[in-house]
């Protein structure tokens, strides 16, 4: 090996990025909503937050606090665990390998999205 090269360790496959919890949360928010036939300014409003939060929070930008996702939930006329399952169910389906050998059914997924 020439000087001041250092030894090449074989890489390890990386594994796939895991979604983010937010992201799922937006993207459950936005089809709930979507389903009843509301604009996001007739949620927000019901939510008591602005339609730029909203907004933010269907895209995945915003990390919001609980309080506001049971705000939402409510406008949505949702509960927060149904909210938290239907969020731990989209993660679970996109999840790699690994992730999906955990126990999957319906008190299982609540439990991991509440704890997330």
């Amino acid at each position: 090996m020439p000087a001041g090269e250092t030894p090449h360790e074989p890489t390890a496959p990386r594994r796939p990025a895991e979604p983010l919890w937010r992201d799922a949360l937006g993207r459950c928010l936005r089809r709930r909503r979507t389903e009843r036939g509301e604009i996001l300014t007739e949620t927000a409003r019901r939510a008591g937050v602005s339609p730029q939060y909203l907004s933010e929070m269907e895209r995945g930008i915003k990390e919001p606090s609980s309080e506001m996702i049971a705000a939402v939930a409510g406008a949505l006329d949702v509960t927060l665990a149904d909210l938290a399952l239907d969020v731990a169910t989209s993660l679970v389906a996109v999840a790699p390998a690994p992730v999906r050998t955990a126990p999957a059914g319906p008190t299982c997924m609540a439990a991991y999205a509440l704890a997330a």
